[in-house]
């Protein structure tokens, strides 16, 4: 795939400018955003290392953007694609950054704050504005980076393709007689070889391991019968990839199959409830209802899904409760699964991305066993 162009000044400004006026809305006078992935996607700058020393966004309906960095940070800073579109502000080693901040930053003002902002940075500007306050951008505003544009879902669709060739690829791969980490060694290898920046994860659950949705692949040796999850994952152009399969070694048992079958039924009800509108909880109620009906219900012990985009789990999450409308451009992962303890477990994940009129994955591998030897 020819790579995307990159993010230009005039789109990192539109960000900015529309998360103004979102804050507004909700109630809030500005937000302050510390260096993590919501820096990333309004700026384009992500310090090389985050330290103790204050690097802060303030945006504001009321003034123009400013990035406050330290002055030997500069450089760095302005080499961003946003920088043109922030007032740089810095501060030197021996003066207190909460003062250099303090001019940027309305004193009697409610501010969103990143969720990953220092505990020592937030009490040290509410020690030096006494009348701010402050609320998680999570709770504030959750959907801030929920609905991707053309160039973003370019991206996504980009991630989930190469996330296919890679789970292609390991298809060849023998299972039986090594250990969970070799294989998971092979995950990442073949998620760089297809274009991938950053790996995030690589699960591995073979046999009982299967069981446990998050397992790290560990030094079990993979055995002829089993059941394998694979989840694997992580940054391509910047945007994330996510997709499991379960695979067996050798032929699938009867019991596998069976389980299976559910599991595949309750993602493919997951992914047809996808459209403009609807709750997000009604994705996970139409996966859930499946495999409850099924008698499987108390092993479904997660969500049906979570949004992606420069991070692999962001808003929106598909969960009861979660009453945020579909929009399209929202883009999330569908995966249901079952596990039986201390015997295997059955996964199934694509990412999908609501459209005008319904949803469309940016996974398309077999949803079916793999075989593999």
């Amino acid at each position: 795939m020819i790579a995307p162009e990159p993010f230009t000044t005039a789109d990192y400004a539109a960000r900015m400018a529309r998360v103004a006026t979102d804050a507004a809305a909700v109630g809030l006078d500005g937000v302050i955003v510390t260096p993590g992935p919501d820096l990333v996607w309004l700026t384009g700058y992500q310090p090389t290392a985050i330290t103790e020393r204050l690097t802060a966004l303030v945006i504001s309906a009321a003034s123009e953007p400013a990035l406050l960095v330290p002055t030997l940070e500069r450089p760095d800073a302005e080499s961003a694609a946003g920088a043109a579109a922030v007032q740089m502000v810095d501060w030197t080693d021996g003066v207190d950054p909460y003062a250099a901040a303090a001019p940027l930053i309305r004193a009697t003002g409610t501010f969103g704050i990143s969720d990953n902002a220092w505990a020592m940075h937030l009490l040290g500007l509410e020690a030096a504005l006494p009348g701010t306050s402050y609320r998680a951008l999570t709770q504030s505003l959750p959907m801030m980076r929920a609905v991707k544009d053309a160039d973003e879902l370019a991206r996504l669709e980009a991630a989930g393709a190469a996330a296919d060739a890679t789970y292609l690829e390991i298809l060849e791969v023998r299972f039986a007689g090594r250990r969970e980490t070799e294989v998971a060694a092979d995950l990442a290898d073949l998620l760089r070889r297809h274009g991938h920046e950053q790996v995030d994860f690589t699960v591995v659950g073979s046999g009982p391991n299967g069981a446990n949705p998050h397992h790290e692949a560990g030094e079990r040796t993979i055995q002829d019968g089993d059941a394998v999850v694979l989840d694997f994952g992580g940054l391509m152009y910047g945007y994330g990839s996510d997709t499991t399969r379960t695979v067996s070694v050798g032929e699938p048992s009867a019991e596998l199959r069976e389980v299976h079958a559910i599991v595949r039924e309750a993602q493919q009800a997951g992914v047809d409830a996808v459209r403009p509108g609807i709750a997000c909880q009604e994705v996970d109620r139409a996966a859930r209802r499946v495999i409850t009906d099924a008698g499987y219900g108390a092993q479904f012990i997660h969500r049906t899904g979570h949004g992606i985009g420069v991070t692999t789990h962001e808003p929106p999450y598909m969960i009861e409760g979660e009453e945020q409308p579909l929009v399209p451009g929202m883009c999330f992962s569908v995966e249901p699964g079952i596990y039986l303890a201390g015997r295997f477990g059955v996964r199934i994940e694509d990412i999908v991305t609501v459209t005008d009129d319904g949803g469309r994955r940016f996974n398309n591998t077999d949803h079916g066993i793999g075989v593999v030897g």
